[in-house]
């Protein structure tokens, strides 16, 4: 069983989770949007992006999971005092703003307009648009080499608009209700290609049942930089700066890429590690 980096194991972790969430039921204060006024840490992550936040049954494993794990214990939170909750992208600032969740790590990416609403502590990983293509698919080497094929992102998503609109005029889009989808689409032929986050589309690549069916091509063509999201005005927000810094300093942060991604996935050594910032109140 995979031990994280404080050395309890993931299902005993998670056990504790679930008992945490259990005992807390229905206690008003531990939740507040601030985090901190009770004793749990309520963190929203993905559920369903391999290599990054994913929830099997009752366990959590993900680069994003161990990420929060370590910036939770420098705020003074043990593993059992995390509570994971499941963050939809549409939904990450309304979590935040209306206390459902304190902290947010969820391929979170620190953009303008996002800053005006919440504090991001980070970055703590610069992500990039890329392409996921079947491994034995020689006639896609990057966007521009997608006109009249079919391309697959999920309904409303930025990333195949923006290759229409920039790269490659005649691609034919596919919509689909996440990327699970879309990859399972490649699989059995449907589609031609997926685009998302470089990192998203590698931690799929490295899943075991799909080991040596698919590859990332091409440079990334966007930057992405990853924040642990916080309510406005948190004053945890410059603290978790001081963490992810340290994270990056001591070597945490190259462990935690090789658990969860492997060599499926190398980041732009020229943006990473990142310069932790952040973008706090």
């Amino acid at each position: 069983m995979r031990q994280n980096k404080y050395g309890v194991p993931a299902m005993a972790a998670a056990a504790a989770l679930m008992l945490s969430a259990c005992s807390s039921s229905g206690d008003d204060e531990s939740s507040g949007g601030d985090g901190g006024s009770g004793d749990k840490l309520t963190v929203g992550i993905k559920f369903d992006q391999p290599g990054l936040g994913l929830q099997k049954g009752s366990e959590y494993s993900g680069f994003d999971v161990d990420v929060a794990y370590y910036v939770a214990d420098k705020l003074g939170y043990s593993q059992d005092q995390v509570e994971f909750v499941q963050s939809v992208t549409a939904q990450r600032e309304t979590m935040l703003e209306n206390g459902q969740a304190d902290m947010i790590v969820a391929t979170y990416t620190m953009s303008d307009a996002r800053k005006e609403q919440i504090d991001f502590a980070g970055p703590y990983l610069v992500a990039g648009q890329s392409l996921l293509v079947a491994a034995d698919d020689d006639s896609i080497s990057g966007p521009d080499n997608l006109d009249g094929k079919k391309l697959c992102s999920v309904s409303g998503a930025v990333p195949a608009q923006r290759i229409k609109d920039e790269y490659a005029s005649d691609v034919q889009l596919y919509e689909a209700s996440t990327y699970s989808e879309c990859v399972e689409l490649l699989g059995n032929g449907t589609i031609d290609a997926v685009t998302t986050d470089d990192s998203i589309l590698a931690g799929y690549a490295a899943v075991p049942e799909y080991d040596g069916k698919f590859k990332l091509v091409g440079e990334a063509f966007s930057e992405e930089p990853y924040g642990v999201g916080f309510p406005k005005g948190s004053d945890k927000c410059e603290p978790a700066n001081e963490a992810l810094t340290e994270m990056i300093d001591d070597g945490s942060w190259d462990q935690f890429l090789q658990d969860n991604l492997g060599d499926a996935y190398t980041p732009d050594a020229s943006l990473n590690p990142p310069e932790v910032g952040g973008a706090c109140s």
